[in-house]
C-alpha cells in the first residue's frame, strides 16, 4: 500500500487467501458454537447439567493438552512441507483452545465464557483480516481490536475491590505497549517495511493508519483509567470507529 494507506489496496491475488479467510470463519464459528453450548448447560441449564459440565470439564483440559501436543509434534516433523505443517499447527491450536478454555471456564465460571465469547468472533475477524488486507490495514484493525477487549476488560473489572489495580496496572503497560509499537512502525518505515529480517509492513507503505490506531487506542485507555463507566463509552467510541475503519477499507479493497 503506497503512501495513500487505502486507495491503491489491492485486493490479494489467487485463492488460497480465501481459503485461508474461510478457514478461520468456520473455525471461529464451530468455537464459538462450542462456548455457547457450554453458557446453555453449564451457566443457564439445571443443576444436573450443571455438575455433569463441571465433571467433564477436567477431561476436556486432558483431551486439549493431549491434543496440543500431537498438533505441536507433529507441526515440527512437518515443518518442511507447507500444507502438513499448517494442518499440525492447526491442531495444536485447537488443543490449546479446548484444553485452555476448559480451565479458565472451570476456574472464573460465566466471567470467562462471556470473555471468551468476545475474545473468539474477534480473533476470527482479524484472521480474515490479515488474510485479505495489506498488513497496515491489518496491523491497525488488529491494534484497535486489542484495545477494544482491554476497554471490555477495564469496563467489567476496573472498579473491582481485588482485581482493579492490575487491570490499571495492565492498562499503564498496554499502553507503553502501544506507544512501543507506533515506535517500531516508524522504524520499519525507514527500513522499506522490515524490522531485522522481518517485514511487518508492505514496502513504501504509509504507517499512519499504524499511527492512528495506536493514538486512538492510548486516548481511550488513558481516559478509562478514571472509572469503568468512562471505560464503557470510550469502548463504544472506539467501536464505532474500528466499524467505519472496517467498512471503509472493504470497500477501497473491492
Amino acid at each position: 500500500m503506497s503512501k495513500n494507506p487505502v486507495s491503491k489496496s489491492k485486493p490479494a491475488k489467487g485463492n488460497e487467501p480465501l481459503r485461508s479467510a474461510l478457514r478461520f470463519f468456520v473455525a471461529g464459528c464451530v468455537a464459538e458454537l462450542y462456548l455457547l453450548l457450554i453458557r446453555r448447560f453449564y451457566v443457564n441449564g439445571t443443576v444436573d447439567q450443571l455438575l455433569a459440565c463441571d465433571e467433564a470439564l477436567p477431561y476436556l483440559m486432558g483431551a486439549g493438552a493431549a491434543v496440543a501436543v500431537v498438533g505441536l509434534v507433529l507441526g515440527i516433523l512437518w515443518r518442511q512441507i507447507a500444507k502438513r505443517r499448517r494442518i499440525g499447527w492447526s491442531v495444536c491450536a485447537a488443543g490449546v483452545f479446548l484444553g485452555g478454555s476448559a480451565w479458565m471456564i472451570r476456574t472464573f465460571y460465566d466471567s470467562a465464557l462471556t470473555f471468551l465469547c468476545v475474545v473468539v468472533p474477534v480473533a476470527m475477524l482479524l484472521g480474515i483480516l490479515w488474510n485479505l488486507y495489506d498488513r497496515e490495514c491489518a496491523w491497525s484493525l488488529t491494534i484497535l481490536g486489542v484495545s477494544l477487549i482491554a476497554l471490555w476488560v477495564c469496563r467489567r473489572l476496573l472498579d473491582s475491590m481485588y482485581l482493579g489495580t492490575y487491570v490499571k496496572i495492565a492498562a499503564v503497560v498496554y499502553i507503553v505497549v502501544l506507544a512501543a509499537a507506533a515506535f517500531l512502525a516508524n522504524k520499519a518505515d525507514k527500513n522499506g517495511g522490515r524490522l531485522g529480517g522481518l517485514q511487518v509492513l508492505t514496502t513504501g507503505a504509509d504507517p499512519l493508519p499504524v499511527y492512528l490506531a495506536c493514538g486512538l487506542s492510548i486516548a481511550a485507555l488513558a481516559v478509562a483509567l478514571f472509572s469503568s463507566v468512562v471505560a464503557y463509552y470510550a469502548m463504544w467510541a472506539l467501536a464505532i470507529v474500528v466499524f467505519a475503519l472496517a467498512v471503509y477499507y472493504t470497500v477501497k479493497q473491492l
